[in-house]
């Protein structure tokens, strides 16, 4: 791999200044920067996660962050997203301390010098020549990767020598291979003090400065031991330790309980028991707070940022206990018991709730996980005999804040699903810690500001029947042993009491002050119930003070409709309608019910499997009728512009104001009374929350997302965006013309409303600025292909630009970002959008963008799919394959 060219130099001594940042672009400076970064991570966690790690991380001096052991593999391959998760984090003032390897590049150099490597006890012998080639190598890699990350604007320094003291290994047979003795961190505390993130290779000195090979991992243990950082990181192109006989990702190991479980499986052997090993060896010398992950460069920032984490995390882990009756608890201590119960559930009656919860425990089957300290408790109903299901109930489970930062609730889940195949639980809608919940659960589903989540269940029917039995019964549905239930019901009844006392007292002198002071005493349950308001995506969910999450990562049906929800599509002949109807053939939690088409009106539906269904010729008083009697969860309105009003008429007449419309028709797109549907520009909280949603045409959803992360940095005079657009000739629909006709586009580009075409306004309403759109159709059948032109307020590198994107959409399922320009006949079939080229004009202030998207899926029926699962409360990409 070729050095990466530095794009900037680096100052000159007497201007680096402590503390100093330094950025590859001017439009970022220190706040913008960081608020801009917190907002992409908070696209992988919750805010308050994000927030959370964030003052844990700053809490320690700058040294003692963390340690990141880069693998040469990743210095091959992966050195783009390394740089950009270290950039991320230089600029929250993060400062890891890197040190890498070189490997496999050692040895293609080897190959090529037609030197033989050999190994001894799995150590590589290294002798002269070796070392030189080595000595060499690691110095030209260590300054590719400070090159690589000043080129994206982050301060590096490299430190090559002074810094890892060695004895040799065995100077016999491995000759200069050392081991590491002492680590000096004066100069890696200079460069941080600087503002600098150091950059180590894995070469130490003899005490008479001899060079010698040490290993890479080793060379990390032992700067974790002299730094003693919160996190040690391992990237590695596997992502983890997998288990070799299932195949999957070991998520954790808890050395305290598990290490002995682990030697003993067949399957860890050599590198990975000798890992296992030496990292145990490492964390019995560093505070329990600290832990190691073994993840990919890609997912760093999840590793540091969410409770869920990724990779492998090892760390000591903390000792957990079980009990299986009220008396094992009166030997550890009744009073620690109660007290964990009660706490952060203070209100009125909370105590005596917990005494009767208490009283039910002692007749009932139960299995109880905590620790020493009780910050972690978790009470487990094993299945009765008679259930068929075998289904646990998680009765209640309580954390302290230290408990989620420190993992204990990850090492109380994996114990969970060690015992119980199969489990369910219920949490508070508005609950802070829903995104970590839905991480572990395989499904879930909410009703009333109540969510059941549930894992292990894999037949669709008794998924079906939970998921009915929640949505008739809600918590009740596992009868009255629910400490949340009955914490939720007593501070219910007191409100009831209090509201009534406050009636009463109307009239009588004085009562505005003792209503004031029976709003003062509000129980945090009643002030959370009172705070489910419209959900806003990124909004904080703390207790107390919590909104609605409304785009959990899995499956949250927002509703109090029967699962799973009833859909109608009315204008059903067209492409659009036809890629509709396949994804909803794939969505587990729709039943399509009717579909209207005037030409098809009693031909059987063909690509539907889950039952027969013939077409339809619904008028506008037919579909009321059905709204009347509330057949419906969500209507389709996949008609041509200007005729679908007489329908949505017909719905709001109906007076079923809970059905869903989503129009993919132009009609609504600019009435404010409708929400703009989308997702990845228009607040997900705002679509989720709304019952009349407006697709966004094919070119303007294209269009707008190649130019939204741009809109900052725009010219606004004389110069506006241009967008050359050119769609397949399905976009031109199934009716005969000159624009659907192969014959007539075979080696032919037909240019159409070269002005006002309605998508440019559309295009320019959204993003409130001027755009110019210039259509054309072409022969191939679906796919559009955008090159976008767009004039800048200041001079800008095709890298920031790259970068602005890849910031904007990260996260985001659908949208990619490719260095190169798309290509259309790519996207044919596919569910999201590409955007690429990002090409600069010599003179630094034009860019021209090229954007592609297939105009039938994410321009119209994938789109819509994901508006309707926001709004009737899945997660938003259930039933859209992922794209290959």
């Amino acid at each position: 791999m070729a050095l990466v060219q530095r794009t900037r130099p680096i100052p000159p001594p007497k201007t680096r200044r402590r503390h100093v940042r330094s950025f590859a672009s001017p439009r970022y400076d220190d706040g913008s920067a960081r608020s801009a970064v917190i907002n992409v991570l908070n696209n992988i966690g919750s805010k308050r996660e994000v927030q959370q790690y964030l003052a844990q991380f700053t809490s320690v001096s700058s040294q003692q962050f963390a340690v990141i052991k880069v693998g040469g593999a990743i210095l091959t391959d992966y050195l783009d997203q390394l740089c950009a998760s270290l950039r991320n984090l230089n600029q929250m003032g993060l400062f890891p301390v890197i040190i890498h390897g070189a490997g496999p590049q050692l040895n293609r150099l080897l190959e090529e010098a037609g030197v033989e490597p050999k190994y001894q006890e799995g150590i590589r012998i290294t002798d002269g020549k070796t070392l030189g080639i080595a000595r060499k190598l690691f110095l030209e890699e260590n300054l590719k990767v400070v090159e690589a990350l000043e080129s994206w604007g982050v301060r590096a320094r490299p430190i090559t020598s002074g810094v890892l003291m060695a004895d040799y290994k065995d100077k016999e047979t491995f000759q200069f291979v050392g081991e590491v003795n002492e680590v000096n961190v004066g100069s890696i505390k200079a460069a941080i003090a600087d503002g600098y993130i150091p950059v180590l290779t894995c070469m130490a000195e003899s005490e008479d400065g001899q060079v010698l090979n040490v290993n890479a991992d080793k060379a990390a243990a032992e700067l974790a031991r002299a730094l003693v950082p919160l996190k040690i990181v391992y990237l590695s192109e596997k992502g983890g330790i997998h288990d070799k006989e299932t195949g999957k990702l070991v998520e954790a190991i808890n050395l305290d309980e598990e290490y002995d479980e682990y030697m003993k499986k067949p399957w860890v052997i050599h590198g990975t028991r000798s890992k296992i090993r030496d990292i145990k060896t490492l964390l019995d010398d560093l505070p329990r707070s600290s832990s190691v992950a073994i993840i990919h460069p890609e997912s760093l920032e999840r590793e540091l940022f969410t409770h869920s984490g990724a990779g492998t995390l090892i760390r000591r882990g903390t000792k957990l206990y079980q009990a299986s009756s009220l008396a094992e608890f009166e030997a550890i201590s009744p009073k620690m018991l109660k007290q964990a119960l009660v706490r952060n559930r203070e209100g009125l009656d909370s105590a005596a709730v917990v005494d009767r919860y208490l009283d039910t425990l002692k007749s009932s089957s139960f299995r109880a996980y905590f620790d020493e300290n009780m910050e972690a408790l978790a009470i487990v109903l094993p299945p009765t005999g008679q259930s068929s299901t075998q289904l646990a109930h998680l009765s209640t489970l309580t954390m302290t804040r230290s408990a989620w930062l420190s993992n204990i609730a990850d090492n109380v889940f994996q114990s969970l699903k060690r015992d119980f195949p199969k489990l369910a639980w219920t949490v508070k809608q508005d609950d802070e810690n829903l995104t970590w919940f839905s991480e572990k659960a395989d499904g879930s589903i909410a009703k009333k500001g109540e969510v059941l989540f549930w894992y292990g269940i894999e037949s669709p029917e008794e998924v079906r029947e939970l998921m009915s039995e929640f949505v008739h019964h809600g918590r009740q549905m596992f009868g009255d042993v629910n400490l949340e239930s009955q914490l939720h019901r007593a501070a219910a009844a007191a409100e009831r009491i209090r509201a009534g006392a406050t009636t009463l007292m109307g009239n009588r002198p004085g009562a505005q002050q003792h209503q004031a002071r029976a709003f003062s005493t509000t129980t945090r349950s009643q002030t959370r119930r009172a705070n489910v308001a419209s959900p806003h995506l990124g909004s904080e969910l703390r207790r107390g003070y919590a909104t609605t999450n409304p785009n959990p990562p899995l499956g949250i049906k927002n509703s109090e409709k029967d699962y799973p929800s009833k859909v109608a599509l009315i204008g059903a002949r067209g492409y659009t309608g036809q890629a509709l109807i396949d994804l909803l053939n794939r969505h587990p939690n729709m039943d399509l019910c009717h579909v209207s088409s005037r030409e098809l009106a009693g031909k059987k539906l063909k690509g539907y499997s889950k039952k027969e269904i013939i077409y339809e010729n619904l008028s506008p008083d037919d579909v009321r009728r059905m709204a009347e009697r509330k057949e419906i969860d969500c209507w389709v309105m996949a008609l041509p512009n200007g005729v679908c009003k007489p329908f949505v008429d017909a719905l709001d007449e109906s007076g079923h104001k809970e059905a869903v419309i989503v129009d993919l028709s132009a009609d609504y797109r600019f009435d404010p009374k409708w929400t703009y549907g989308l997702p990845e520009l228009v607040p997900r909280g705002k679509i989720a929350s709304s019952t009349r949603i407006s697709n966004p045409g094919c070119y303007a959803t294209a269009a707008q997302l190649g130019i939204a992360p741009l809109l900052p940095h725009l010219a606004t005079s004389p110069a506006h965006p241009t967008v050359f657009g050119v769609s397949g000739y399905s976009g031109a629909g199934t009716k005969p013309s000159p624009k659907n006709d192969v014959d007539n586009l075979t080696n032919n580009i037909i240019p159409y409303s070269l002005t006002d075409h309605i998508h440019e306004r559309e295009i320019s309403a959204q993003l409130g600025t001027e755009v110019a759109f210039i259509p054309h159709v072409a022969v191939w059948f679906a796919g559009i292909h955008h090159t976008i032109s767009l004039p800048l307020a200041h001079q800008m590198a095709s890298r920031d630009i790259r970068n602005l994107y890849q910031d904007r959409y990260h996260g985001e399922r659908l949208v990619a970002i490719r260095g190169e320009s798309p290509s259309v006949k790519m996207i044919a079939g596919k569910h999201g959008v590409e955007i690429g080229g990002f090409a600069v004009h010599s003179g630094g202030k034009r860019v021209v963008v090229n954007v592609t998207i297939d105009n039938l899926l994410k321009g119209a029926a994938t789109q819509c799919l994901q508006n309707m699962n926001l709004a009737l409360g899945y997660a938003e990409y259930e039933g859209i394959p992922e794209d290959k």
